[in-house]
C-alpha cells in the first residue's frame, strides 16, 4: 500500500503488515463493560458444535468402544478452546477476523479458507440427520429417502428465508440459538438424573487406559475418519472456530464494537465498506481496558462453550452407554440414535423418548443453522476486504445472503443423492480436520509476530496452541497416510 506509516503521529499502527491489506489507524479501545452483557458471545458456536460431534459422532463411536475413548474429547475440545481464546485475542486488539489478519500476511489465505468452508459444509448432514429424528419424532420407524429429502429441503429452505428477513443477523441467530440450548441443556439435566448410571460415569476413567491401548483397533473397526471427525467436531471444528472473530465482534467485545454488523439487505441499514480494522496504542488506559477485556473474553468462552459443550458431549455419550452399553457391528447411520430412544421408552416411558427426539431435533437444527451462517460469515468478510474491496454494491451483507442461498440450494442438490447422514458428518469433519492444521500454525505466527509486544501470545498458551497444532499435524499426515498406503476407502 502507498500510505505512509508514522507511528509518531499515531495515524496509522505498524504492527500489522500492509501489503495485501490497507494499513490501519491507531485508536483507543473502548471501555469495557461486565460480564453479563457479553454472556452469549460464544452460544452461536457452542449450538454449532452441539449437533455433531456431541450428538452424533461421540456417542457413535460410544456405541462401539465405550466410554474409554471419551478422553479423546476431552483433548479435543481442550484443543479448541486454545484456538478460541487465540481468534479473540487477534479480533479484540483489531477489530479484524482471524481470516482477514492470515490475508494481511499472504493475500490468498482468505480464497483457501473459504473453499475449506464451502467444500466440506456443502454436504447437508446437520439438515438430514434432523430430518432423520423428525421422522422418529413423528412416530416412523423407517423413512424413504424421498421423505429425509423432503424434509430436509424445507428446513434448508426456512433457514435461508428466515436470515434474509433478518435486520440484524447475529441478534436473530442468538436469539434462536439461546432457545434450543435451553431446550438441549434441560434435557440432559433430567436424562442425567433419571437415566444414566454410575458405571458408565466411572467408565470414563477406568477404561480409558484399554481405550487408548486399543485405538489402533478401532481405527481400523470404526474408521479412520470417524475417530478423527470425533476428535475435531469435540467441541465446533473445521473452519467454523475461526467465525468466533465474527461473533465477538458483533457481540461488541474489544475493537469489535468498530465495525459495522452484518444485515438483511432488505430490512436492514447495510454499509458497503469492508471491515478492516484498527490497532490501539499501548499507552496505560488502553492495557488496563484490554486486561479487563481478555477476562471478559475467557469467561465467557469458558463458561459458554468449554463448561457447557463438554458437559453436553459427555453427558450425552454416557447416556447412550447406560442405555445401549456397546453394540458390536453395525451400520454407519444414526439409527443408533432411534435404537437409543427406544431403550429410554422401555426404562422411562414413552414420553422420555419423544422427549429425547424433540430435543435431538432441537440440537441437529441449531447446528445446521449455525453452520450455514458461519460459512456465509467467513466467505462474505473475505471476499469484501479483498477482492470486492471497492465495490459499492456488493457489501458484506449482500455477499453473506447470496452464499447463504448458494450453500441451501448446494444442499439441497446433494441430499437427493441418498448419501447416509453420518457419512456426510465425517466427510466434512475430514475436510475441517485439514483446515484446522493450518489455520492453527497460522494463528501462532500472526498472534507472537503482529500484535503489540504486551498482548502476544506467549508462556502456557503458546504451549497449549503448540500441542493443539501437533495434534492436528498428527492426524492429517496419519490420513494422508492411510490413503496412500490403503486407499480413500479406509476413511469411511
Amino acid at each position: 500500500m502507498s500510505e505512509t506509516i508514522d507511528r509518531e503521529s499515531g495515524r496509522f499502527a505498524q504492527e500489522l503488515p500492509s501489503k495485501y491489506l490497507p494499513a490501519v489507524e491507531y485508536r483507543d479501545l473502548p471501555e469495557p463493560e461486565p460480564l453479563r452483557k457479553y454472556v452469549g458471545a460464544s452460544v452461536i458456536l457452542l449450538a454449532t458444535a452441539l449437533g455433531s460431534g456431541e450428538l452424533i459422532i461421540w456417542p457413535y463411536i460410544t456405541s462401539r468402544a465405550g466410554v474409554g475413548l471419551l478422553w479423546l474429547a476431552f483433548v479435543g475440545i481442550t484443543a479448541q478452546w486454545f484456538l478460541n481464546m487465540e481468534i479473540e485475542r487477534y479480533t479484540l486488539a483489531t477489530g479484524e477476523t482471524a481470516v482477514t489478519g492470515f490475508t494481511r500476511m499472504w493475500k490468498w489465505w482468505g480464497i483457501i479458507f473459504i473453499l475449506g468452508s464451502i467444500l466440506p459444509n456443502a454436504f447437508p448432514g446437520w439438515a438430514s440427520s434432523a430430518a432423520t429424528m423428525a421422522t422418529y419424532l413423528a412416530g416412523t420407524t423407517s423413512a424413504s429417502s424421498t421423505t429425509i429429502a423432503i424434509i430436509t429441503t424445507i428446513i434448508l429452505l426456512a433457514i435461508a428465508l428466515a436470515v434474509t428477513v433478518s435486520p440484524v443477523i447475529y441478534n436473530t441467530l442468538e436469539k434462536i440459538e439461546m432457545v434450543l440450548v435451553a431446550i438441549i441443556v434441560a434435557f440432559l439435566v433430567v436424562a442425567i438424573i433419571i437415566a444414566t448410571d454410575a458405571s458408565s460415569w466411572a467408565g470414563i476413567f477406568t477404561k480409558a487406559p484399554a481405550g487408548a491401548a486399543n485405538l489402533p483397533r478401532y481405527f481400523k473397526d470404526i474408521g479412520t475418519a470417524a475417530i478423527f471427525g470425533a476428535v475435531v467436531f469435540a467441541g465446533a471444528g473445521g473452519c467454523n472456530n475461526l467465525v468466533q472473530s465474527n461473533y465477538v465482534r458483533d457481540k461488541g467485545l474489544g475493537m469489535g464494537i468498530r465495525i459495522p454488523r452484518i444485515v438483511s439487505p432488505i430490512t436492514g441499514e447495510e454499509e458497503a465498506e469492508p471491515s478492516i480494522g484498527y490497532m490501539f496504542p499501548t499507552n496505560e488506559e488502553n492495557m488496563r481496558r484490554w486486561r479487563q477485556w481478555w477476562k471478559v473474553a475467557n469467561q465467557e468462552q469458558t463458561v459458554t462453550f468449554y463448561i457447557i459443550g463438554l458437559a453436553v458431549l459427555i453427558g450425552l455419550s454416557v447416556l447412550l452407554n447406560s442405555t445401549l452399553g456397546v453394540v458390536s457391528g453395525g451400520s454407519a447411520d444414526i439409527s443408533f440414535l432411534q435404537r437409543e430412544g427406544q431403550a429410554l421408552a422401555n426404562q422411562l416411558g414413552g414420553w422420555f423418548k419423544y422427549f429425547f427426539y424433540f430435543a435431538g431435533f432441537a440440537v441437529l437444527l441449531s447446528t445446521n443453522i449455525g453452520v450455514v451462517d458461519w460459512v456465509s460469515r467467513l466467505t462474505a468478510d473475505s471476499l469484501k476486504v479483498t477482492y470486492l474491496a471497492r465495490s459499492s454494491f456488493w457489501s458484506e451483507s449482500k455477499i453473506y445472503i447470496t452464499v447463504v442461498w448458494i450453500v441451501c440450494i448446494a444442499g439441497m442438490a446433494i441430499i437427493w443423492s441418498g448419501i447416509q447422514p453420518l457419512i456426510l458428518l465425517i466427510l466434512a469433519s475430514t475436510g475441517g480436520g485439514f483446515m484446522m492444521f493450518f489455520y492453527s500454525w497460522l494463528l501462532i505466527r500472526l498472534n507472537r509476530r503482529f500484535l503489540p509486544e504486551p498482548i502476544r501470545l506467549r508462556g502456557w498458551r503458546f504451549a497449549g496452541m503448540v500441542l493443539a497444532s501437533v495434534l492436528y499435524t498428527v492426524f492429517v499426515i496419519y490420513l494422508i497416510y492411510q490413503m496412500v498406503t490403503v486407499g480413500p476407502a479406509s476413511l469411511a
